[in-house]
């Protein structure tokens, strides 16, 4: 299995309170991953890990063979926000196709990216007219019109109607079917089972780091929410 994403013994803090535990984990290339735990168990602060803009306190982080961060990495790594990371001031269209330039890329290619996220009906109309989960796609399409080697999604279907979410997952497993791997966080449990491999976390430890197949074996039931309740109780116990 070639790997993506490689995480030693990563230990981050806030001031001095940790909030990632000496994290151990691998992402395999051309997969689709999902990073999934309650609000504030640490999905972002690894997500942030992942492309080297978090200070780490030790422990390392390992992308595409380089470490995370590195200049190389640039043109190699997608990385959608939470928040959008466009212009309000400008059309969906003009974000996209000034994101294309930026890779080299042409506006057929940052036209097709708009299409693939749904935002074809919206092309010209100014980012700070749309909707919050509109404005959310923008940021989608402008991060995957270059098709980087890895994507890293950070909540990327919040606020999304359930036709659409169901359509942005598979345009994920389209793309890792292409060769692209895909990180995806939520703290919605029922997107578990869209993935391929899981990443359980809660307050800042990995619960799991398994396939929702093996992670429903180990748990006795086919409920992947009832799963994660069941791995934090006897995680818990083992503390005790």
């Amino acid at each position: 299995m070639e790997i993506a994403i490689g995480v030693d013994d990563l230990v981050v803090l806030r001031g001095k309170r940790p909030v990632l535990h000496g994290l151990s984990c691998t992402v395999p290339r051309g997969s689709v991953t999902g990073l999934l735990g309650p609000s504030g168990s640490g999905k972002t602060t690894l997500i942030r890990c992942v492309v080297g803009v978090q200070k780490i306190k030790s422990g390392s982080v390992t992308v595409l063979g380089q470490p995370a961060g590195s200049p190389a990495l640039r043109h190699r790594v997608g990385y959608v926000t939470q928040a959008p990371s466009v212009y309000a001031d400008l059309t969906v269209r003009e974000n996209a196709r000034y994101f294309a330039s930026l890779y080299g890329i042409g506006h057929r290619q940052a036209d097709q990216a708009i299409i693939d996220v749904g935002l074809k009906q919206a092309a010209d109309q100014l980012v700070t007219t749309l909707s919050g989960g509109q404005r959310a796609r923008v940021s989608l399409a402008c991060a995957w019109v270059s098709k980087p080697e890895l994507l890293v999604l950070d909540e990327p279907t919040v606020g999304q109607d359930p036709v659409l979410r169901n359509d942005l997952w598979q345009q994920f497993h389209d793309l890792a079917r292409a060769g692209t791997t895909l990180l995806v966080s939520s703290h919605v449990m029922d997107e578990a089972g869209r993935c391929e491999r899981l990443i359980l976390l809660r307050e800042g430890r990995i619960v799991a780091d398994d396939t929702p197949a093996a992670v429903r074996a180990a748990t006795g039931t086919d409920d992947l929410e009832e799963a994660f309740l069941r791995l934090v109780l006897a995680q818990e116990k083992a503390v005790a």
